[in-house]
């Protein structure tokens, strides 16, 4: 439904305030891109509705929660049909430790973003994948972090 969704500029000028702070009060969201406040509540709202704003986050440092590990990993499946997909899907959405998942084009079929105590940890995780229909996978170990995600470029046209 967001595809469909057609932003204008004031909607872009509220989706770049509140991707640097999810926080605004709506009044200030309403100074910020000059509407008033009933007016700037109806846009986020609609914005809210139709799926181009999906919700408000707090951004954690993992680490800050005892996490040992964050951990990127190329996984190739066996197969390729939807039941083997949907399987694979559903598993992922099951297991907390696998925070982002994407569904890739190239040498793999899905990219996680994988947060654990430590290597034994993501090895018992792996190994429940290659139960599942999993191929191979390849795995990285974050060492830093020198950028954060900060929300998606926004173009005020």
């Amino acid at each position: 439904m967001a595809a469909d969704y057609v932003l204008d500029r004031i909607d872009r000028r509220i989706l770049a305030a509140l991707q640097a702070d999810g926080r605004l009060t709506n009044h200030a969201l309403s100074e910020q891109v000059s509407l008033s406040p009933s007016a700037c509540l109806a846009r986020v709202r609609r914005l809210e509705r139709s799926g181009v704003i999906r919700g408000y986050h707090a951004r954690v440092d993992p680490f800050a929660l005892d996490v040992g590990l964050v951990l990127y990993a190329e996984v190739t499946l066996k197969g390729h049909s939807p039941d083997e997909l949907g399987r694979f899907e559903r598993l992922v959405q099951d297991l907390p430790a696998v925070v982002e998942a994407s569904h890739m084009t190239g040498d793999y079929d899905y990219l996680l973003k994988v947060v654990v105590a430590d290597m034994a940890e993501w090895t018992r995780l792996a190994e429940r994948m290659t139960e599942i229909g999993v191929d191979r996978i390849n795995t990285h170990v974050m060492m830093n972090k020198p950028k954060f995600f900060v929300g998606y470029p926004v173009e005020i046209k």
